[in-house]
């Protein structure tokens, strides 16, 4: 989990969105792929509007990994339906956040990931500060982060009213997309690096694009 420098690593995973489209696409695959590397250890909270038992959210969650053409080991997905619990409600309503509460306690260090349309990004964050749930938190927030400079900038300030820019994360699934197929062009492309390049040669790939 994300470091953080206000409050240690991060012990607790709370989805906002979890229901929805990148959920079902990307993010349960992502968690599968973690926890069959052992390298998921916290327990994770989803939260939607949709009213659903954490069952249902459980046989989502293998049909969309398994929608993937992931193989599904049982073992590995049995370890990530016993970290799922679910939470239904209005995000825009302070009920939901009350009952948050109770299961974030002051003990927990969360990361929220903020899987929602940008326009909820701001009245999440501000609920979650009214809840006293934001001093030892990170947010995660998708892309699009605005929709021009200047409203990234409102968006930047209403964040920064709540949270320390050092708990905001600002994610780009895609970002790296483009560079990740050109290195496996790159590979075949030249002979010395095709037989160089492989499973045993090879342990991991770092990345690193960097913004301004």
């Amino acid at each position: 989990m994300a470091s953080d420098s206000h409050g240690g690593v991060a012990d607790l995973l709370v989805i906002f969105g979890i229901t929805g489209d990148l959920a079902h696409k990307m993010t349960f695959r992502a968690l599968y792929r973690l926890e069959r590397r052992r390298l998921l250890n916290c327990p994770i909270i989803g939260v939607a509007a949709e009213d659903l038992p954490v069952e249902r959210l459980v046989e989502r969650a293998r049909e969309a990994i398994a929608g993937t053409g992931e193989h599904v080991d049982d073992a590995a997905f049995d370890r990530l339906a016993a970290r799922l619990s679910y939470l239904h409600g209005d995000v825009t309503d302070d009920a939901l956040y009350d009952q948050l509460a109770k299961r974030v306690t002051a003990s927990w260090r969360p990361l929220y990931y903020l899987e929602m349309p940008p326009a909820l990004f701001g009245p999440i964050v501000e609920h979650l500060g009214k809840a006293g749930l934001a001093e030892h938190a990170r947010v995660a927030v998708e892309k699009p982060f605005g929709h021009d400079l200047d409203s990234a900038r409102q968006l930047n300030a209403r964040l920064h009213r709540v949270l320390a820019e050092e708990q905001i994360l600002r994610v780009d699934h895609f970002l790296g997309k483009e560079p990740v197929i050109e290195l496996e062009y790159l590979r075949f492309a030249n002979l010395a690096f095709a037989e160089l390049w492989d499973r045993r040669s090879v342990s991991a790939v770092q990345i690193t694009m960097a913004e301004n």
